[in-house]
Parts: C-alpha cells; structure tokens; sequence
C-alpha cells in the first residue's frame, strides 16, 4: 500500500473501531473513546454492557441507590467515576476494592450517612474525592483516608458533620485542598485542636469565609480564625462539672488525710503521756 493511502486506512480502522465501541454501548448511554456517559438518564442501577476497557464512566443525574462491587470490578482500568446527583446510601463499604487505579470519585449530591476505613481504603491511587452536600453524612472515621495516602483534594462541604479528628486530614502528606465549608460544626474544647491544625497548615481551605461554627449558640457563625480565640480562651480558663468533681474529691482526701494525721498524733501524743505518768509513778514508788 501506497504512503499516500495510509491515513484514509487509519481513519477506516478509527471509525470502525469507534463503531464497535457503539454496538456494546450500554442503553441509554453515550459512548466516546474509553468514555462512558450516562447523564440524565433516569437509571435506577448500574448499566450493563459497560466496555471492559472504560477509563471514564459518568452517572450523573440518575436515580442509581447501589453500586455492585462486583460489576464494577470488572472495569480495573476506570481512572474517573462521576456519580453526582445519584440516591447513593448508607454503606459503600468495599464497593471499590476492585477499582484500585482510580484517580477521580464524585459522590457529592448524595444520601452518605459514614466515611468508614473500608469506604475508599482499596483507592491507593485516589487523587481526587468529593463527598460534599450528602446532608445524612455525620460521622468519618478517624482512620478513613489512612491509604489514601496521594489524596490531593477532599471535599466534605455541605453535610451534617459536626466534627473531624484532626489526625484524619492531617496524616495526609499530598492534601492541597480541603473543602470544609457550611458544615454543622461544633466548636468546643475537643475541636480547638482541629482549629489550630487549619490556622498552621499549609492546606488551602475554599470558600472559607463559610467554614464557621454551629454550635453552641455564643458562637455561631463565627469564622475559625476568630473561634480559635475564643476557644484558646475558654477552654485554658473554664473549668467544667467533672473538673469541680475532681478538685472536690481533692480536697477531700487532703481534709481526709490532715485529719488522720492529726489524729494519729494525737493518739502517739496521750500514748507518749500516759507512759511517761506511768514511768513517774513507778520511779515514786521504788523510792519509797
């Protein structure tokens, strides 16, 4: 064959290529080269046929409740997974154990309820997550992202947290950003560590004029810089119910023990004084 006739055979093997891909499209789905798009779909699972090869599969706006681990291990080579907008729920823990070149996950705009160690801990790849605007989402454990360990960009923005262990983001050496706004946080003692972590770290924090505090009510709406403050404040001065329990049971023991002790001395004392009146009498007597 000719050099001349070499591009338009490329280009027939191209199109017939990209034609095969659209036999095995899933229904209802738009299929580009290691693409699989199925926005708006109104899908209630998983589509089927899935090419084996897909590198970027996208479930936005759909009505998808569960993601079976093992059909979607079939996809090894997915590196990007939308499914933003989805019905999402209670437990993913070890939906993605056979996803482990993952780079990309959305899962924000969904019915989350926990971040558990075994959620994303088969995602040694993960650069990228958003978890945020999942309303239901109140708990994250504090070893969740312990394998996560390339993890560029987290989003929790917008759910129900009240509170984060500092040790989860923080033992994260690549963390760049970290989204954390409009959350229900509860600024008390325990949280002035996380506080201060934000204020030292070199992570950056968007929209964080809107990372303020829930409660309690005397702080509400403040912004972290200003709660750090006040916190450093209260909590180094303020002392709470079972700190005045424990300095009464102190001061009891100390009333406790100066009272044995005085007691005991004076016992040792009339003991002292009646031997020694004994001692007296007896020397008068031999005398006599």
């Amino acid at each position: 064959m000719s050099s001349s006739g070499r591009p338009w055979s490329l280009s027939l093997m191209f199109l017939l290529g990209m034609a095969s891909e659209g036999i095995n499209c899933p229904s209802r789905c738009s299929c580009q080269y290691l693409e699989v798009n199925c926005t708006g779909q109104h899908l209630q699972e998983l589509p089927v046929d899935i090419p084996l090869d897909t590198r970027q599969l996208i479930l936005t706006s759909n009505n998808i409740t569960y993601l079976p681990a093992v059909e979607l291990s079939f996809l090894a080579d997915l590196v990007y997974l939308d499914c933003r907008k989805n019905l999402l729920g209670d437990d993913l823990d070890f939906t993605f154990i056979g996803v482990a070149k993952l780079v990309y996950l959305d899962l924000s705009f969904n019915n989350l309820t926990q971040v558990t160690f075994s959620t994303f801990s088969h995602l040694l790849s993960l650069v990228v997550l958003k978890i945020s605007d999942n309303p239901n989402l109140v708990a994250i454990e504090k070893d969740a992202f312990a394998n996560n360990t390339w993890l560029r960009y987290l989003d929790v923005s917008r759910t129900g947290l009240t509170f984060l262990d500092t040790s989860t983001v923080r033992d994260l050496p690549n963390l760049r950003l970290l989204g954390l706004s409009d959350n229900l946080w509860h600024c008390n003692c325990s949280f002035l560590y996380f506080i201060t972590w934000m204020m030292e770290t070199n992570v950056h924090f968007p929209d964080a004029d809107n990372i303020t505090c829930y409660t309690p009510a005397s702080l509400r709406a403040l912004r972290m810089p200003a709660v750090e403050v006040e916190l450093h404040f209260s909590c180094q001065t303020q002392l709470y119910k079972q700190d005045y329990v424990f300095l009464c049971l102190v001061g009891f023991c100390i009333f406790f023990a100066g009272t044995m002790a005085a007691w005991l001395a004076g016992i040792c004392v009339v003991i002292y004084e009646v031997h020694a009146a004994k001692g007296e009498e007896e020397k008068e007597e031999e005398d006599i």
